[in-house]
């Protein structure tokens, strides 16, 4: 079981050069995501929801604001974290054992290689690709790409799980699918999550809070509570209920509806 730390965004903000000034992108971003939850980022295309990601990944730093993880002020990239992006990012010339075992490469020093070996088979039984530890990112399929993906980001068992629209590329199905397994992995290891979206259907499915957010500069438009116990049903009463509810938010922060 994973540490259990908070994560605290307070008053960030974030803007870029371009040729015609600064472009505000964060404008006083407060969010707190408790131990346990899976929390979701909504809202429309370039509002800035990947860039609050990279922030709390230490990938990109504020201009003003605080981010801390368990009380401990974050500054730039660090083990307690794991990052999966909307590609899985593989390196194609390694296998997928040496993808997952890439991850351990900050301990790689300090953990002997059985020790290492063992954490990467147990994480790949844990995404359900134990007996393709050979097989080389082209011989994947998307959905199986990403699994290699996940079992990177989980090796060292991070405090805190950043998600950057993980299943945007795929298909419907695979998409349904891969949510499914998102779910059953953090039912496991009982990690916190940090998630950002466009998909209404993907935040109502998966969180347990929704913080919907208005076009850039990003600000916290709104916050949606959730109550609903696992399992779900994607297809029942209560999710529907839960979209149209994240949908109205989302319009009345300013987001088209469909985003």
């Amino acid at each position: 079981m994973r540490p259990a730390r908070t994560l605290s965004i307070v008053d960030l903000h974030k803007s870029f050069v371009q040729e015609r000034g600064h472009v505000p992108v964060l404008s006083g971003i407060s969010v707190e995501v408790q131990p346990g939850e899976l929390v979701c980022i909504l809202g429309a295309s370039g509002c800035g929801k990947s860039t609050l990601l990279r922030v709390v990944a230490g990938l990109e730093t504020p201009d003003a604001g605080a981010v801390s993880l368990g009380g401990v002020p974050l500054q730039g990239p660090g083990l307690d974290r794991g990052l999966v992006f909307q590609e899985p990012r593989l390196f194609p010339w390694l296998d997928v054992a040496q993808n997952v075992a890439f991850g351990l490469s900050g301990r790689a020093e300090a953990e002997p290689a059985p020790a290492r070996d063992a954490r990467v088979a147990e994480h790949l039984r844990l995404v359900g690709l134990s007996g393709f530890e050979r097989a080389y990112p082209h011989q994947l399929s998307g959905g199986m790409a990403q699994r290699v993906a996940l079992a990177r980001a989980l090796v060292n068992r991070p405090a805190l799980l950043l998600l950057d629209e993980p299943f945007g590329a795929l298909d419907a199905l695979t998409r349904a699918e891969m949510q499914d397994e998102l779910l059953r992995l953090r039912a496991a290891e009982r990690f916190t999550a940090l998630l950002v979206t466009h998909d209404i259907e993907e935040a109502a499915y998966l969180a347990d809070r929704v913080i919907v957010m208005s076009p850039r500069p990003a600000r916290v438009a709104a916050i949606y509570e959730r109550s609903l116990a696992h399992p779900r049903d994607r297809n029942g009463a209560a999710c529907a209920g839960a979209r149209a509810e994240i949908a109205s938010l989302l319009a009345r922060a300013g987001a088209p509806r469909d985003v």
